[in-house]
């Protein structure tokens, strides 16, 4: 009976103090990705892809239950270096034989014997949170304003930082998307001035264009696949059977599945194996998978879960017990927003292609592991509520 008491005692302690809330739309949207990515991947003849990511889900479970009872503030005031320069090797050994580029991208790691491929870039997100939340509340608490140069400075040189590395090593703009979505979302909450992001942001784009019309030929230009992404975005005719492939097929299978669907592991790019297949169906297009299968009905349904894990992200946040744990739940729900909308704007061919997954949902042991764990931390803030007296003195 002891050893009961202690094998339950930590469960029933998170059931008093975690985030059950959150757990239960977390693995409510990743057993509808599990249906799903069944679905998708039943012309293979194996449930491989299912059984590796359902054991994802379970260790992902395992990591939100732990870290739920993690101080991640002292971990990161005190290990913050040890963080960063794990961060940047485990980018580095993409650069190594285990580094494995697909479609353009070097994202993936497949070390030997290991049942699945590691995303060093996905890994990297949580430390880079928890971070960049350390470097904002530093600031603040030295008395400075998070809007003066010196401040934004520092916040936006450690993002460019991170944003270079990702760059130079994995040649994925999606990835870098993501990341520049996290830094808007924690320096807007943070308090950095509306001023700053038009500057920067028009900044940014007043020097790409500077630099592709004056400093690159105009064929190199124009031929770049990335740019072609762009461009078949604007014109669907361009290059439906190469760069605008994809998405095409997506829009046909989620426009074929109308209201209700054409039926779960029925439909017809879904479960076909030859050239008329939807491509890479269990990742970056699931939610054609979805569209295609269970109709308007289920993708609405698919976004309602979806969008209630960023609200849940949010409303945690509101209810930190300190600033730092407040930015970083604005960071992790910055995260799956602008996942959620690169996403489902890629399978809607009114966003280019961005090598983005949808979270919980797409097929990724990795990926699914890593955003439990997210979803872990922002557990632990609402384990962590604010003191009674300083609750108290909130609503005067």
């Amino acid at each position: 009976m002891q050893l009961l008491s202690l094998l339950f005692s930590p469960i029933k302690e998170f059931w008093k103090k975690g985030d059950v809330i959150l757990l239960g739309l977390c693995l409510a949207a990743s057993t509808f990705g599990l249906a799903l990515i069944y679905s998708a991947t039943r012309y293979q003849n194996t449930n491989r892809p299912v059984i590796i990511q359902a054991i994802a889900i379970g260790l992902g479970v395992v990591a939100y239950l732990l870290l739920t009872f993690v101080d991640f503030r002292l971990f990161t005031e005190k290990r913050w270096k040890l963080m960063l320069a794990g961060s940047i090797l485990l980018l580095l050994m993409l650069l190594t034989p285990w580094g494995i580029e697909r479609y353009g991208n070097r994202n993936w790691i497949q070390i030997p014997h290991f049942p699945m491929m590691l995303q060093p870039n996905e890994i990297v997100k949580i430390p880079f949170i928890l971070i960049l939340a350390l470097l904002i509340i530093k600031i603040q608490d030295r008395g400075y304003s998070i809007s003066s140069i010196p401040s934004v400075m520092q916040i936006g040189g450690f993002t460019v930082f991170m944003l270079g590395l990702i760059a130079a090593i994995c040649h994925d703009m999606g990835t870098c998307a993501v990341y520049i979505m996290i830094f808007a979302f924690m320096a807007w909450s943070a308090g950095v001035k509306l001023r700053w992001f038009v500057l920067v942001g028009g900044g940014t784009v007043a020097a790409v264009v500077i630099f592709c019309l004056f400093f690159l030929p105009e064929t190199s230009l124009w031929d770049n696949f990335r740019v072609m992404r762009f461009r078949v975005v604007f014109d669907h005719s361009l290059d439906p059977s190469g760069m605008g492939f994809q998405q095409s097929r997506s829009v046909l299978a989620i426009g074929s599945g109308k209201l209700f669907g054409q039926g779960y592991c029925q439909g017809i790019q879904t479960q076909a194996s030859n050239s008329s297949a939807l491509p890479v169906r269990e990742s970056d297009l699931i939610f054609a998978v979805c569209g295609e299968e269970l109709g308007l009905v289920g993708c609405m349904a698919l976004l309602l879960l979806l969008s209630a894990i960023v609200l849940r992200c949010i409303w945690v946040g509101c209810h930190a017990s300190s600033p730092f744990s407040a930015y970083v739940c604005m960071g992790m729900a910055g995260m799956l927003l602008s996942q959620i909308t690169f996403n489902v704007g890629m399978c809607l061919y009114v966003l280019p292609v961005m090598g983005l997954t949808l979270p919980f949902v797409s097929s990724g042991g990795s990926s699914i592991i890593t955003l439990f764990a997210a979803m872990g931390l922002v557990s632990s803030v609402k384990a962590r509520p604010m003191p009674s007296w300083l609750r108290d003195r909130s609503h005067v």
